[in-house]
């Protein structure tokens, strides 16, 4: 299973990264020649997402080893490093697109040439079939390294699709001789910058979380509960924790049972809860299961 997964996560980053290699040749050339900056800084951001591509390449190896004696909850939080060092750097290049946007203001306008919107239309069709195929191979693999670089692919797509409006914009205005307009390409820019920051701040904050052990989503604890209430013989639960740690989930659970149960009892209803959990949920690779006594004269 693994090794399958290893695969489709590195199947998909090197479409990434030979996709962006060409993207961001072809907006950084057309963009500076064809005088759009909303082009060329959609091809800065496709250069830091050939960057961001193959350091998932790097990572994907270390985080699909086994646990060891020195990671005894595995390498899945390799992932997420890699996942927030994306974010990092999508962040640095929507700082970097606004700064030559602001730069661009005090510079002579010239309106950009018919073959950046040609170059912006492409790159959102591409894009568009990109973060579709991206985002489908990590929900099922549920991998946190896939899942940036589909997000990135999203911020991408919209980006493309605003240096494009900016494109038209400035194109009309040279046409129309309406000045103001000439200003839809800085405009455009400045917007794609906003998008991928707003994109860094998503891959960054769910990260963060991660990394500091926050408790898996609602609706995944409430189905821990129910599975863990279908035996009978569970009194109480106790306590319910889950975190991700990177592609997978490690859950700990404290429930209380009749006291007068023997220990093997105990060892065999937890190794059902543990299997039922499982079973429902396949991204569950680690179950810890403590049995408290139940009196029924208990208060809690």
């Amino acid at each position: 299973m693994l090794s399958t997964r290893e695969s489709l996560a590195r199947k998909v980053a090197w479409i990434s990264v030979w996709s962006n290699v060409v993207l961001m040749v072809g907006k950084t050339v057309v963009g500076w020649f064809g005088h759009s900056d909303a082009v060329f800084a959609d091809g800065i951001h496709s250069a830091a997402d050939v960057f961001a591509s193959v350091i998932v390449l790097l990572v994907i190896k270390v985080a699909n080893k086994p646990a060891d004696e020195e990671h005894p909850y595995g390498h899945g939080k390799a992932e997420v490093i890699v996942s927030g060092i994306v974010g990092l750097i999508l962040l640095l290049v929507a700082f970097y697109v606004v700064f030559e946007a602001i730069i661009g203001f005090f510079h002579p306008l010239q309106s950009p040439s018919i073959l950046a919107l040609w170059v912006a239309l492409f790159s959102y069709l591409l894009k568009e079939l990109l973060y579709r195929y991206s985002l489908n191979v990590a929900t099922k693999n549920n991998s946190k390294a896939i899942e940036a670089i589909a997000y990135d692919h999203k911020a991408d797509i919209v980006a493309s699709i605003a240096a494009a409006i900016g494109v038209v914009l400035s194109l009309i205005g040279e046409y129309l001789h309406l000045s103001f307009l000439l200003y839809g390409d800085k405009v455009a820019s400045i917007f794609v910058a906003y998008l991928i920051f707003r994109i860094s701040q998503g891959i960054l904050a769910e990260s963060f979380n991660i990394l500091m052990e926050s408790n898996v989503n609602h609706d995944l604890m409430k189905e821990l509960e129910e599975t863990i209430h279908s035996f009978p013989d569970v009194r109480r639960i106790d306590r319910v924790r889950a975190r991700e740690h990177g592609n997978y989930i490690l859950v700990d659970i404290r429930i209380s049972i009749d006291y007068n149960k023997t220990i093997k009892e105990g060892h065999d209803l937890g190794k059902q809860i543990k299997q039922a959990l499982m079973k429902r949920n396949d991204h569950i690779q680690e179950v810890l299961i403590h049995l408290n006594p139940y009196f029924p004269d208990d208060k809690q």
